[in-house]
């Protein structure tokens, strides 16, 4: 899937180690957003594995998990996730993202995030995508309302961030809601 500035693609085994530097350069950036994550997680093998089972997942219909590549380098930048597919009457799926921090306000992430609710939307056949953000993560909401999402609420507690079951407002996109803004 391939827009003006970046490309979003299956990432695969041989992303290993880029994906890996990302998430060490970026460990302290990251660390306010994500989970406390044990040691192992930062090694190659972890890394590997977790590509693994997202292929295994997007062979099963379950989730797909993309790279955020830049155009002109083909540098692997990010990373962009739709886990917890539902079929049946639901047809949802869970958004997440990263970038590495040096990519950060130059519209990747959003361009990234649209990509990808394309490919949920038009590939995939989904209805709708949800995903949740801590409310003082101000530039993941903007890239979260530029895309198209809308805020359905807040969830007191929602996850555990860096050790703190913190709240985390809730955006969506669905179908009819891309429809009427084309």
């Amino acid at each position: 899937m391939k827009g003006e500035k970046i490309y979003l693609s299956p990432l695969e085994i041989k992303d290993t180690e880029e994906l890996l530097a990302i998430r060490r350069r970026n460990f302290q950036f990251f660390q306010p957003f994500e989970p406390i994550r044990p040691e192992h997680y930062f090694t190659i093998e972890e890394q590997k594995k977790m590509i693994e089972s997202s292929l295994q997942a997007a062979a099963n219909d379950q989730g797909f998990v993309f790279g955020v590549f830049l155009n002109e380098s083909n540098k692997l930048i990010g990373r962009i996730e739709l886990s917890g597919i539902a079929r049946g009457p639901f047809q949802n799926a869970y958004l997440g993202y990263f970038l590495d921090q040096e990519h950060n306000g130059k519209g990747y992430a959003t361009e990234a995030v649209s990509l990808c609710v394309k490919f949920a939307f038009d590939q995939i056949g989904l209805h709708r995508i949800q995903a949740g953000v801590m409310p003082r993560n101000l530039p993941s909401v903007r890239v979260l309302t530029k895309a198209g999402f809308r805020f359905e609420g807040l969830s007191t507690k929602y996850l555990k961030i860096n050790g703190v079951w913190e709240d985390h407002a809730i955006y969506a996109i669905i179908t009819e809601d891309r429809d009427a803004a084309q």
